[in-house]
């Protein structure tokens, strides 16, 4: 307790931590919103109480002392754990709200359909979900989670690995019944349909590795139309459109519900699967222990459905 009521002013750390990432007093000042002059007395109080220089004046502008250098890293540190706190402060308040992100088609074609169940187990939480590939900063906002489709770890966040993925064509029944695909040379007969998301997942095959690795040749696979979303090439597919490559844990609802079929059962298994992620901190809120509990029992229930399936067809 003692330590603590010795600390130096926030507002004189807050202008020293934005003097020493510009380097600037009159940006320091900007970003502040106050005067060159109060940021420069703010730093003047703060050196005098820890009785040294914080700065170098020099002709080419300002550098840090050999002191402010080693103290900044964990003066940052400390600045994220307060917007942290802060985070947790507001949704300590409004408890009633979860906010979440997760990747446009897993949210479409996986999460929302599955969403009631969890309303209806914790009918006192608001699910807010965004749509969004964007990496978090949790520091800065007020997310609570997110789902992230890559390959992990992600270094400072609570990691949960969800569930795999494997790619597989599919086509609607009705094409499948006018132009049958018993093997993959029929395909050449087909539109193919590719998946274009911007995932750098470099074991995951577009139909011309595909086909490669099954000795087909003798036509373009590179054509066809293209969609910058998973769950729209997977959309063109159940519209008649053409056969796509799709991700399966996208595609399996679909698959189940009669509104595509995989005409030859091959999956292709790539590196990079789902997590749910999010600050350590955030873990102790009600919202997020819960919801994180549903989500993981949700993909673990999908995986055990899946290895049934493929068990039964001998895949």
């Amino acid at each position: 307790m003692e330590s603590r009521r010795r600390l130096p002013p926030l507002n004189a750390l807050r202008a020293f931590e934005s003097a020493a990432r510009h380097l600037n007093f009159s940006r320091a000042a900007d970003e502040l919103s106050v005067t060159p002059g109060a940021v420069s007395q703010q730093i003047q109080n703060l050196e005098d109480y820890v009785g040294a220089s914080l700065f170098k004046r020099t002709s080419r502008g300002l550098l840090l002392t050999d002191s402010a250098q080693t103290a900044l890293p964990a003066l940052r540190e400390a600045f994220d754990r307060l917007a942290e706190a802060a985070s947790l402060l507001t949704a300590a308040v409004d408890g009633r709200r979860l906010t979440l992100t997760a990747p446009p088609s897993f949210a479409a074609k996986w999460l929302v359909p599955r969403l009631g169940g969890f309303e209806a187990a914790h009918p006192q939480v608001d699910v807010w979900l965004s749509a969004d590939m964007a990496l978090v900063d949790f520091a800065s906002t007020d997310v609570d989670l997110a789902i992230r489709y890559g390959a992990g770890p992600y270094p400072g966040l609570e990691v949960i690995r969800l569930m795999g993925e494997s790619v597989l064509p599919v086509m609607s029944p009705e094409l499948a019944a006018a132009n049958p695909v018993n093997s993959p040379a029929d395909l050449a007969g087909h539109v193919l349909l590719h998946d274009g998301s911007p995932v750098a997942d470099e074991s995951c095959p577009d139909w011309v590795m595909w086909l490669a690795a099954r000795g087909i040749r003798g036509f373009d696979a590179s054509r066809g139309p293209r969609f910058n979303q998973s769950s729209l090439v997977i959309e063109a597919a159940m519209a008649g459109r053409g056969v796509a490559l799709a991700k399966r844990a996208l595609a399996q609802d679909d698959l189940d519900a009669g509104r595509l079929v995989a005409p030859m059962g091959i999956a292709t298994s790539v590196d990079f699967a789902y997590y749910v992620v999010h600050p350590k901190a955030k873990g102790r809120l009600p919202q997020v222990r819960a919801f994180v509990g549903w989500i993981k029992a949700e993909a673990a229930a999908h995986e055990a459905a899946l290895d049934t399936m493929d068990q039964g067809a001998g895949i």
